[in-house]
């Protein structure tokens, strides 16, 4: 005869466990494992973000260092409002290369607001579906293109155009420049605005048509306002991003150290004078000191957009 189970021996509480009791076991040890796994991504994604953090102060921390040495040899006044970039001499007037930078910056946005928020429109708005999936893919694609690309396109296709309609002999300058620039920014403002607009709530229009609105009412009267610190944010982005360029720039500027009198005159920004200087200094000079002054200068100016931008953000998810 066989022994009853119930009569058999308890082996370590495991062979009589009943269904229930195994069942919670598992969940109790799928819940240890669980616990761990987020509390080590959990400290993985801190150490991450504590590293970037540490990795962008030294980078501050650097650059600031150098370019604070600038002011020993020349006073704030001569490097800020002087207009003399004659380091051979002993002049480092970095304020040509300023105006230059706002003024190509200032330029790009002129020609690429427009037509970006056109665009976005178009996309968001008026668009059939079939074309917003072709042209929304086209614009991303466009977004991941290396500057270098566009900077050749630019010296080879763009300035001989100029150069033929304008009568110049060169064609290079803040016309080129700019407009290199435009192509660059322009999927990107088009499409975080393409966002931005999307994301305006389809209740607006809906009223908006109710009391008799047409469409151009309704995009120019309704959907823009609502979208409008998207917009703002994307233009800051682009303008940050117009800002800090170097190498499209470099290759249809002209690259020399003068204020620019025309669209068509070669002259210079921030970003390129530094990349065609730095390699030809030697590290302890006013000289090395000056361009670190420059890069440090272009380092706050695209910490404050971004700032500016978080802060929009913050604003419209207030708002919403």
């Amino acid at each position: 005869m066989s022994t009853p189970v119930h009569d058999l021996p308890a082996q370590k509480g495991t062979l009589l466990q009943t269904p229930v009791q195994q069942s919670s076991r598992w969940k109790r040890g799928r819940g240890s494992r669980v616990r761990f796994t987020n509390g080590l991504f959990k400290y993985y994604f801190l150490f991450s973000i504590l590293a970037l953090c540490l990795v962008l102060a030294l980078v501050i921390f650097f650059i600031g260092k150098t370019a604070i040495l600038t002011f020993k040899d020349i006073s704030l006044a001569q490097f800020f409002l002087s207009f003399d970039w004659t380091p051979e001499e002993g002049k480092f007037g970095a304020a040509s290369f300023i105006v230059n930078t706002i003024s190509l910056t200032a330029l790009t946005l002129l020609f690429a607001v427009p037509i970006s928020i056109g665009m976005a429109i178009l996309i968001a708005e008026i668009a059939p579906k079939w074309l917003k999936s072709f042209i929304r893919p086209i614009l991303d694609l466009l977004v991941g293109i290396p500057s270098v690309v566009y900077g050749y396109l630019g010296l080879t296709v763009l300035i001989p155009i100029i150069r033929t309609l304008s009568g110049e002999n060169l064609g290079d300058g803040l016309l080129a420049a700019s407009l290199v620039l435009t192509i660059m920014i322009l999927p990107t403002v088009s499409r975080i605005s393409d966002d931005a607009i999307s994301a305006v709530p389809k209740k607006y229009r809906e009223a908006a048509y109710a009391l008799g609105s047409t469409r151009l009412q309704v995009i120019m009267k309704v959907v823009l306002p609502a979208a409008a610190r998207g917009i703002a944010a994307a233009i800051i982005l682009g303008m940050t991003r117009a800002i800090g360029e170097t190498m499209a720039v470099v290759m249809v500027i002209g690259n020399t150290a003068q204020l620019a009198t025309s669209l068509f005159s070669p002259t210079s920004v921030l970003t390129s004078n530094i990349v065609m200087q730095i390699s030809n200094v030697e590290f302890d000079s006013t000289w090395n000191y000056a361009l670190h002054m420059m890069a440090f200068l272009l380092l706050v100016i695209s910490f404050g957009l971004i700032m500016i931008i978080r802060l929009i953000s913050r604003k419209r998810g207030d708002v919403a």
